[in-house]
């Protein structure tokens, strides 16, 4: 009784996929369930958290194979969330994560939700020319993985892109920085490293790419992404500021795929998402939700000739041994 579709209220695949991504994760539903229920009716209907929580229960009130999410909708759209409209799921998914930070009013829960999904990094900037840097601290919900390489090549594993995404870059020419030792403008040598990683760890493969003639196009050559993946592995010693302890629970097991098929005018999302409770993978399309294999989930690494095929957009992983 655990798999249960969502209704399409039109173009609401999108909302349905991560919908799904959110309701099929313990970690989350267990936050969820310890929310605050709002005092009055109009406070009910307009809480993203409740209206979230009251759709779980009739998900797994267990009497049918599908729901349809209309109150919840209804509730993000007096929040400006359009509905009926084709939505980006990287930009969905972060409104919603805000919306639910926002309205859960417990500041344990809030807590609770930060450490479940943000990552933390460090940006780091460094003269050239001398020895002045700055250092910041800064937290994301997703690593936004560039597919293509500055020169426009493809980046051919996820490893690749984590890789591409870490490596330092030299700020020159137009884009150098004033360095207030130097009291002038100079080379900087910026880079990013990893100080923390969430519970749920979510990447986002920049597969939409925008072009000056206005308008976007889908990269969909084929891009491989393990079930395991240990950042350990991936990254280079100063690509980290953390400590052993910290390190020892990067390793991941991929969870959740929220894949795109179509064109990006006219485009479908579905999720495949590993039931945490079976270790069976399930694909969520809409109100239809069938067990699927490893070898179907692969099938979202992407194509190159084929831009209207299904291709993987967000990969989330869940920690193998979390501290």
């Amino acid at each position: 009784a655990e798999a249960v579709g969502l209704y399409n209220l039109g173009q609401s695949c999108c909302l349905n996929s991560l919908l799904q991504v959110f309701l099929m994760n313990i970690c989350f539903t267990r936050i969820l369930r310890r929310i605050t229920v709002p005092a009055s009716p109009a406070q009910r209907r307009s809480n993203v958290p409740y209206q979230m929580l009251l759709l779980l229960e009739k998900m797994q009130c267990g009497k049918c194979k599908a729901v349809g999410p209309t109150e919840l909708a209804c509730c993000l759209s007096e929040h400006r969330v359009k509905l009926f409209v084709q939505h980006d799921a990287a930009q969905l998914f972060l409104t919603l994560w805000n919306l639910l930070k926002k309205q859960m009013k417990k500041p344990e829960l809030v807590e609770e939700l930060s450490d479940l999904y943000t990552i933390c990094i460090q940006e780091h900037l460094a003269c050239q020319k001398c020895s002045f840097e700055i250092k910041s601290n800064s937290t994301m919900l997703t690593l936004p993985l560039p597919v293509l390489d500055a020169n426009s090549h493809r980046l051919k594993t996820l490893e690749d892109c984590l890789q591409y995404f870490f490596r330092p870059e030299e700020l020159s020419g137009q884009n150098m920085c004033f360095c207030q030792q130097c009291e002038r403008k100079t080379t900087f040598l910026q880079s990013m490293k990893l100080v923390h990683l969430p519970q749920t760890l979510t990447l986002h493969l920049k597969r939409f790419c925008f072009e000056r003639s206005s308008r976007t196009h889908k990269l969909s050559h084929p891009l491989p992404f393990p079930q395991e993946l240990d950042l350990r592995e991936v990254l280079t010693e100063n690509q980290c500021l953390a400590d052993d302890s910290e390190k020892a629970t990067w390793q991941y097991e991929l969870f959740a795929v929220v894949a795109h098929s179509g064109s990006t005018s006219c485009g479908h999302y579905c999720a495949y998402i590993r039931s945490l409770t079976e270790c069976k993978w399930y694909c969520f399309n809409d109100s239809e939700v069938c067990q699927v294999s490893w070898d179907d989930v692969k099938c979202t690494y992407g194509h190159s000739n084929l831009y209207w095929r299904e291709t993987a957009y967000l990969l989330f992983y869940m920690k193998k041994h979390p501290q």
